[in-house]
């Protein structure tokens, strides 16, 4: 199986799947929290390994916490993955964090800030604001 095949691509949708359903119905650790999504899962194409990104928006303790939560989840989400996806080799789970999510959210704030303060300026010399 090569890397970026159709495949490879599919079994990493059906991992990361798997494993945000698992993470957000069945995991009980009171460190893990409610906003933490799966964003994507990387397996390796021999499927011993498997890259699994997270993004939680919350405090840096928090994260830090959910991060540590999930490390220890490792062989329980391992166990669960094995019992519903068939692969030939269920994939050693390393969880990274991926803050995207929460760099998007800043970056929509920034824009959003700036048009703003725009449409001030606009006010304030008498014109009417565009409508986007």
């Amino acid at each position: 199986m090569r890397k970026g095949s159709i495949k490879s691509d599919r079994i990493n949708k059906e991992v990361a799947r798997t494993l945000s359903e698992v993470i957000r119905s069945e995991l009980k650790d009171p460190r893990i929290h409610p906003l933490t999504s799966v964003t994507a899962a990387e397996v390796t194409t021999d499927l011993k390994y498997c890259r699994v990104y997270v993004s939680v928006l919350a405090s840096e303790e928090e994260k830090e916490a959910t991060m540590a939560g999930l490390k220890q989840a490792a062989p329980f989400l391992r166990k669960r993955l094995a019992e519903t996806v068939n692969l030939r080799n269920t994939p050693e789970l390393r969880f990274t964090a991926d803050n995207g999510i929460e760099y998007g959210m800043h970056l929509s704030k920034l824009i959003d800030d700036v048009k703003a303060k725009d449409d001030q300026v606009i006010l304030q010399r008498g014109e009417e604001p565009e409508l986007n």
